[in-house]
């Protein structure tokens, strides 16, 4: 009797055991608005499991942010975050979403879009070939210059300016004269810093989490050329494994931590200007004429670009392409 109660307790605890779930995530940089909403998922788990379903986010000890999609691909990890200007060959279909000029004028809009072409069966489709799951976007606000000396006011004043920034954003810069540069995140401040570049483009969050600010005499307020987009993945075998109950729980949580995301970028957005007065970084606004002209030369013309490219390379781009715009009417229209 006493051998198989023994036997029944080892059995019980390799059960519970089998239960438990640990993942591994790499982001990079250290945490910010940006990764607010991988912290408030991997809190989410941890809590409605019961401490069954917890998460291990690092901030580089995984693997380069470049290099996450492939991490996914191979198992190294169970979720990452990455960026689709990083490696746009890789991730084709969702690169629509970072065509510059789109008109996503807030988060909540950029959600909206995002996810609709996360859930479109092309880019499930291309995903799939690097074994990963798209899970939520890392929604950020359109970006801006912060850059050194006089202020860059006027289209021809951005011919030869060097200028961080990818996807997109740099073909719009491309096409008024600039000179984009794709260095991470992470070495924009040393790039600022040496000369390399002139100027950086990034959202509120990242001009300070990667110090681009600091180094700045001038931002633009109201360039808005457009943004990047960076989703969460998980690996589809991981995902695929956890329980019902687990997987229900991941689930359920992704919205929750959305919302916190958006709540907590608010509130940065707000204390926005009181950075830039303690700062001393001049707020410079853009003439409706200049930007005007910016989206005649760097926002059609890309569009177009971009659904004759992608569409020879057999997806449906024109088919993405519309549906963010009738994500943005429909999103407009239930508010």
């Amino acid at each position: 009797m006493t051998a198989k109660l023994l036997t029944t307790a080892i059995a019980v605890t390799f059960a519970g055991e089998a239960l438990a779930t640990e993942w591994n995530v790499s982001v990079w940089g250290s945490r910010r608005a940006f990764t607010e909403h991988v912290h408030k998922l991997a809190e989410l788990v941890e809590e409605k499991s019961g401490g069954d379903f917890t998460m291990n986010i690092s901030y580089g000890g995984l693997s380069n942010n470049t290099e996450n999609l492939d991490g996914i691909s191979i198992g190294a990890f169970e979720m990452a975050q990455f960026c689709a200007g990083y490696h746009p060959d890789k991730n084709r279909a969702i690169t629509v979403l970072e065509l510059p000029f789109l008109g996503v004028s807030n988060l909540e809009e950029e959600v909206a879009v995002s996810h609709a072409i996360y859930d479109h069966p092309a880019v499930a489709d291309e995903m799939a070939q690097w074994n990963a799951k798209m899970v939520m976007t890392s929604p950020m606000p359109q970006y801006n210059l912060v850059g050194t000396g006089e202020p860059r006011d006027e289209l021809a004043e951005f011919d030869g300016m060097r200028v961080r920034a990818t996807g997109g954003l740099g073909e719009a810069f491309s096409a008024v004269g600039g000179v984009p540069t794709s260095v991470t995140s992470s070495e924009a401040y040393q790039a600022m810093e040496s000369g390399v570049v002139d100027t950086v483009a990034f959202a509120q969050h990242a001009h300070l989490s990667f110090g681009t600010i600091n180094r700045a005499d001038w931002w633009t307020a109201n360039l808005n050329p457009g943004t990047v987009n960076c989703p969460i993945v998980v690996n589809i075998d991981a995902y695929e494994m956890l329980s019902d109950e687990h997987k229900a729980i991941f689930d359920e949580s992704v919205d929750e931590s959305i919302d916190y995301y958006l709540e907590n970028y608010a509130q940065l957005l707000q204390r926005w200007d009181e950075v830039l007065e303690e700062k001393g970084v001049e707020k410079v606004m853009i003439s409706d004429e200049q930007l005007a002209e910016f989206k005649r030369v760097a926002g059609d013309p890309i569009h177009q670009a971009w659904i004759e490219d992608m569409s020879a390379q057999g997806l449906p781009a024109q088919e993405l392409y519309d549906l963010v715009f009738e994500t943005l009417e429909e999103h407009r229209a239930s508010n």
